[in-house]
């Protein structure tokens, strides 16, 4: 392990972060996932590329660049390139963006190395909404993209065949659609034509287009598909099938918000032959097709045809994807007759045809049985086909793999989740042991390190455990409940309300399944509440209880005289591995206990002593009586103060590690320093000092874990560290030097309470991450003695790689005893790019 983390600021040695977790939620658009054929799933995550392994369900990293939301991805070479894809260790990533942007990366797959390749020419003047392309070489591929802004632009990317190699992009020729734009897109090689492209486009006038063109780029209509009745959502081409009679047969899949799939058949046949029409008039049979028009491309003409019409989802179908080709002894690829559809009615879809009839049905249904999913935005086949995965409006995955023998029996398995909104605060529980995060996607979730039972000692995997909340309010701010008792958590939403919630035996059980630590009996003795039900309104959740621990969970219910008014109940459940989208968002539910009344406007930050005894509130506010600070007596919960200082709404308050002092800091650009007694009938305070800080908004606040001093921070790009001299002052030490964005979050640990040693996290608008070791001054046990000077220092600047895309919300350190030599410093964050990391940092 590392050496002494009291050696990170004080020898100034070279300290390095690793991250360890990042959690984040998918962005709600329909073409937003991409599993690459080198195994990695792409999705947007707000304003970055995240990519995650299917095999350690984890994201593995964030790629940062686009400033607007990432609406699409795809890989190149797809899944459809099996004969391009053998030996490749170098893979690429296009993804485009909500301002118009498409950006190429380069993924080294055997080392898991990323690096930004190029940012193509801006050629749309509106999001981009979708992206299809393939390989025509080893070295070139074509792809196409469409915007809202009625272009569909076709690229050509060439790539250099060495390992190092760089790759380019031109854009080769664009079409206008007209007013109504394309939504989605498919490309298909024909190989037998020499190269030649068949591109399917489908959009908001309900018909597919059908356009041909070759490897110049050059593309012109062919024909148009008409059957559908409503927004064509997705379109994929099989590679060419080999048909009883022997020729070549192309098929297009298309899926529609009319709730149909519908299957087209594009057989191609020689231009001179002239009989073929009448042969297939008098030869039609029960499987056979709708004959539909007829086009040519280069030497041969294509006669499409309706295949099958499927009929089996109840809402709009959004994505359909045909199984990816497998490669045959003899470099042939074989296109599995399978197809996967995905809708919001929640379920995903496998469609066949019957070995004897030759009719498509549906012979794989899985799907989210959670009342409080909203559907599926997509899903895709693993590039073996052994696994799907869906993606959901709400920012979550699903995967299902085969693990079935002789007979398909498809199981759920773990995939990474996180919040689909920004998230605005986060705090590690009161020893440290997983972390609470709340968001304006309305529910608090809690992550923790899942260990390894087989092998204790294994690498172990952060996991999403548990769901405290799911609200019908953007959450803001959450404090945990210090002291002794169960799990406790206040938090404050976009309601003039904060709520108390507690950890239920369910949960404790769980945790102790995931941390494998010993049970603290103390834990578990007084809590009688196994889990929670979600209101009809999604606003109180109300307790299930253990009844003595004489009922089983299943048995569990609320019978109380609002049973009417709850969803049908929940099913507290101990869980042995990971839980699953479904279990999450139902089964994990804690109780409400309390709610505290009293603000004026929606809760904005809130925080909690040390000891336990006290909890500070304060809301938005744009006066002075509106702009106080409430604070509120744990146990009973009364209001027991209301401080009166700023004249804008207080961003943050933190109270000083011996509870003597409660720092606050607002948009007024002033900070208040408070002093804080509690007493037997409540708590007596009086304001120690009032001082305008900063030219700009103050966003940040923390205090030096071993004395009195604290810094601030503000969109004027400076941090100040501050000391509080007496009962009646504050001294300013020293400023930073200027940061390069607005700061928005800091968080102070101690490393060494000798020489009063820590380290400051800063946290800034753009993202950015930097730690400051800060030493000297006067340590809170020895007030006597002069302080000695403050020495301050960049110690390191997290690489743009592991850090947010976009504000930084919130810093915490996790707790750790200071006097352990061997433990290396953890820090969370989370910030407005949906995201939350947690990172170790070290003395390299």
């Amino acid at each position: 392990m590392s050496p002494a983390d009291g050696e990170l600021a004080g020898a100034r040695g070279e300290v390095v972060a690793e991250r360890v977790f990042i959690g984040a939620g998918c962005n709600r658009v329909v073409n937003n996932v991409s599993w690459g054929a080198c195994g990695l799933v792409a999705f947007g995550a707000q304003n970055a590329v995240a990519l995650f392994s299917p095999s350690r369900g984890e994201i593995v990293t964030t790629l940062p660049g686009h400033k607007a939301a990432v609406n699409c991805t795809l890989w190149l070479p797809s899944k459809k390139d099996v004969l391009q894809v053998r030996g490749k260790e170098t893979h690429y990533l296009l993804s485009g963006s909500s301002d118009g942007a498409i950006m190429a990366w380069k993924i080294g797959s055997g080392k898991r190395e990323w690096s930004h390749a190029l940012q193509l020419p801006t050629m749309h003047k509106k999001g981009v909404t979708c992206l299809a392309g393939r390989m025509v070489s080893d070295t070139v591929s074509i792809f196409a993209s469409t915007s809202s802004d009625g272009m569909v632009v076709i690229w050509e990317m060439t790539v250099e065949p060495t390992a190092g190699g760089s790759c380019n992009v031109s854009c080769l020729h664009s079409l206008s659609v007209g007013l109504k734009p394309m939504v989605s897109l498919s490309l298909a090689v024909l190989t037998e034509q020499g190269g030649r492209l068949i591109l399917a486009m489908g959009g908001l006038d309900h018909k597919v287009h059908i356009y041909c063109g070759d490897l110049s780029g050059k593309f012109i209509k062919a024909c148009e598909l008409k059957g559908h009745s409503d927004w064509i959502r997705s379109l994929d081409f099989s590679l060419p099938v080999m048909t009883g009679s022997g020729k070549h047969s192309l098929f297009l899949v298309s899926s529609s918000q009319d709730k149909t799939i519908r299957i087209w058949k594009m057989t191609s046949d020689d231009v001179s032959s002239g009989s073929t029409l009448q042969s297939r008039k008098e030869n039609i049979g029960m499987a056979s097709y709708i004959e539909g028009p007829l086009f040519v491309v280069g030497d041969t003409s294509c006669q499409v045809s309706l295949e099958s019409l499927l009929v089996g989802h109840e809402d709009w179908v959004y994505s359909v994807e045909w199984q990816p080709p497998t490669l045959l002894l003899g470099d042939e690829a074989h296109q599995p007759m399978s197809i996967l559809s995905a809708s919001m009615d929640k379920m995903m879809m496998i469609w066949r045809p019957e070995k004897n009839t030759g009719l498509w049905i549906n012979s794989v249904t899985v799907g989210e049985l959670s009342h409080s999913a909203l559907g599926f935005y997509g899903g895709h086949w693993e590039p073996d086909g052994k696994s799907i995965l869906a993606h959901g409006y709400g920012g979550f995955f699903h995967m299902w793999r085969d693990v079935g023998l002789e007979s398909e029996n498809w199981l759920p398995q773990i995939v990474p989740s996180g919040h689909f909104a920004p998230v605005s605060d986060l705090t590690w529980s009161r020893s440290g042991e997983y972390l609470l995060t709340v968001s304006h996607d309305q529910t608090a979730r809690i992550f923790a390190p899942w260990r390894s039972h087989v092998n204790p000692g294994d690498v172990t995997c952060w996991r999403e455990i548990a769901r405290p909340q799911i609200h019908g309010h953007d959450i803001n701010c959450v404090a945990f409940i210090q002291g002794t008792g169960n799990h406790r958590f206040v938090c404050g939403a976009d309601e003039k309300v904060s709520r108390v919630f507690e950890a239920t035996l369910s949960f404790l059980r769980t945790l102790q399944e995931a941390t494998l630590l010993k049970p603290n009996n103390e834990d578990f003795d007084d809590v009688q509440v196994l889990g929670a039900n979600m209101s009809a309104l999604g606003l109180s959740q109300k307790p299930i209880y253990t009844h003595g621990g004489k009922e089983s969970p299943s048995s569990a219910s609320n019978d109380g005289p609002d049973s009417m008014e709850t969803i049908p109940d929940a099913v507290p459940t101990v869980f042995t591995e990971p839980p699953v989208e479904d279990q999450l968002a139902w089964n994990t539910l804690w109780p409400e206990s309390h709610k505290l009344y009293g603000h004026g406007n929606e809760l904005f930050s809130i925080c909690c002593d040390q000891a336990g005894k006290l909890v500070a509130s304060s809301c938005k506010a744009q006066s002075a009586p509106v702009a106080e600070i409430w604070l509120w007596e744990v146990g009973t919960w009364k209001a027991v103060g209301r401080l009166q200082s700023h004249n804008l709404t207080v961003t943050q308050m933190e109270f000083s590690s011996d509870n003597a002092f409660l720092l606050s800091v607002s948009r007024d650009r002033h900070l208040s320093v408070f002093s804080i007694k509690k007493t037997d009938e409540g708590a007596q305070h009086h304001l120690v000092t009032k001082h305008e800080a900063h030219k700009r908004i103050i966003w940040a606040c923390s205090w030096n874990p071993f004395g009195y001093e604290f810094a601030t921070g503000s969109r004027d790009k400076t941090v100040k560290i501050w000391r509080v001299q007496d009962a009646s002052s504050v001294k300013l030490l020293i400023t930073l030097p200027q940061f390069c964005d607005s700061v928005t979050a800091l968080a102070w640990t101690g490393c060494d309470r000798a020489r009063n040693a820590g380290i400051i996290a800063v946290g800034m608008d753009n993202g950015l991450i930097e730690l400051w070791s800060i030493s000297g001054g006067r340590s809170a046990s020895d007030s006597s003695s002069d302080p000695s000077p403050l020495s301050v220092a960049c110690i390191l600047r997290f690489d743009p790689l592991l850090c947010h895309v976009s504000t930084v919300h919130r810093l915490r350190w996790q707790k750790h005893d200071s006097s352990d030599e061997k433990s290396a410093l953890e820090l969370a964050s989370c910030g407005a790019d949906h995201c939350v990391r947690v990172f170790v940092v070290r003395d390299g």
